[in-house]
Parts: C-alpha cells; structure tokens; sequence
C-alpha cells in the first residue's frame, strides 16, 4: 500500500531548520554568532581603549560625549548601558544622575565587564555590574528612564529582540540611545573602506596581535542597518519617535528613540 503524507504532517519527522546570520562576511548559524563574538571581546579586552583610541583618531570621546548631552539625563534617573564594556559611557552617566540615581553596567562579555569595572572603581565609583543578553534583559517592565546601547547593537544576532527588550524596560517616554558605526557620506566611501580594510586590520596586528577581530570589525559596520534602515527598525519594535543624529558625515550615527 502506498501512503502520500504531506510534508506538514506532524506525524512525519522532520529535521529542524537551522537558521543562519552574519558573522561580519561569514554566515554562521544563530546559535553560533554570540560564541565568535565572544571570541573577539575576550582578544580585544585588554586592549580595547587604546585602539578605540588609535582608529578613530580620539573621536570616539566626542562621539561619547555629544551622546551624553543628548541624553538629558537628569539627576536621580535610573540608566541601563548595554554593552557597556569598559565602563566609559556608565561612569559619564553615573556623574550626571548623582547620588539620587542609578547606573546599571552590563555587558554579555565577562572579559569586558571585568575590564569596565576595575575602571570605575579606580575613578572611585561603584556601580552594580552584570553580565547581562541584551535579548533577555533580567530587569522588570518599566524600570529605566534611559537605555544606552554605544557600538554593541551591531554585534547582537537579533537585534529586533534586543530592541523589543529594551523599550519593555523603559518608562513610558523613556529614550533609547543607540550610538553606532553607520553609512557613511558617498564622495568618503572608498577613502573610508580603504582605511577599514587595509589599516585597520594591521593596526590591530600591531597593537594586540589580532588582525582578525579587526576585520570582523570592518565587516560588521558594512552588514549593520544604515540610517534610515535602523530608524524604521526602531520604530517598529517599541519607539513611536526616532530622531537620528549623523557624526562626522555619518561614519556615525545617533539614534534617539522614545517609546510612546
């Protein structure tokens, strides 16, 4: 006897489907992507200031900067930075909202974290710091006046989730800052891809002994959304208003969203 089952018949086994993403140019598995990003934070840790330092030429520090007075936080707020590795954007944040506030630390990657927590001790600040998946935040709703994610969001396997996760902890008109490499203007692209491909891999060689996480770097920024891409996908996943902030001819980029 011959029997036609249809392919959707829950009887019949099937073998699940693996989903895929990027890994910079590489396509990994999903559930392979945070374990090589891990891989290229634990490398890059010791080292991760000064070559913020060296590729941008010290912008970095305005970039950071303008993101903090753009935030308008106020004494007494209660801030979450993601992927706040190093701790530079939680310790700027910590002076604004004074004794009456609070910054959470968290980062995914323990090297990063250790690193961003010996750092505000030795400014003399204690602040708590976690471990902590951007797509499963262990905060309750409504927690935070603001929700700072700087140069991290591009590294997250579902960045949708992650940013369904960090409008549910935010107040109502909370805001969302989202600090991030972006599209930069035409007439620069070929200056600026010779400089990210050529350079920063050696620079990276040189300082760490890594070319590799610093091609993944490179990589990264070219795979992430680009202004407009990033905006509509902020509005589509918990902020009704989204402003975007172009630095130095959108090498950068600033998003500020507000859930409403």
């Amino acid at each position: 006897m011959l029997i036609c089952v249809s392919p959707n018949d829950p009887t019949v086994s099937q073998k699940p489907t693996m989903h895929t993403t990027h890994f910079g140019y590489q396509t990994v598995a999903e559930t392979e992507k945070s374990g090589h990003v891990k891989a290229v934070f634990d490398s890059v840790a010791p080292q991760y200031d000064l070559m913020n330092d060296l590729m941008s030429l010290g912008l970095h520090r305005f970039w950071k900067a303008y993101t903090v007075f753009v935030s308008h936080v106020q004494e007494g707020d209660c801030v979450l930075d993601i992927a706040g590795g190093t701790g530079d954007m939680a310790l700027a944040f910590a002076k604004k909202v004074g004794v009456h506030g609070q910054v959470v630390h968290t980062d995914i990657n323990l090297a990063m974290l250790k690193t961003g927590r010996d750092r505000l001790i030795n400014a003399g600040v204690v602040l708590p710091s976690l471990v902590c998946d951007a797509e499963h935040l262990p905060f309750k709703d409504e927690q935070f006046d603001l929700v700072c994610v700087a140069f991290g969001l591009r590294n997250m396997t579902h960045q949708d989730i992650a940013l369904t996760e960090m409008s549910r902890v935010l107040k109502p008109q909370g805001r969302l800052l989202v600090l991030e490499f972006s599209k930069i203007a035409k007439p620069l692209a070929r200056a600026y891809d010779w400089y990210s491909f050529k350079v920063l891999p050696r620079l990276g060689q040189w300082v760490t002994g890594d070319a590799a996480s610093y091609q993944y770097l490179a990589e990264s920024i070219r795979m992430h959304p680009g202004q407009e891409a990033l905006k509509a996908l902020m509005k589509a996943h918990g902020f009704g208003h989204v402003d975007c902030h172009n630095l130095n001819a959108g090498l950068v980029a600033l998003h500020v969203g507000v859930k409403c």
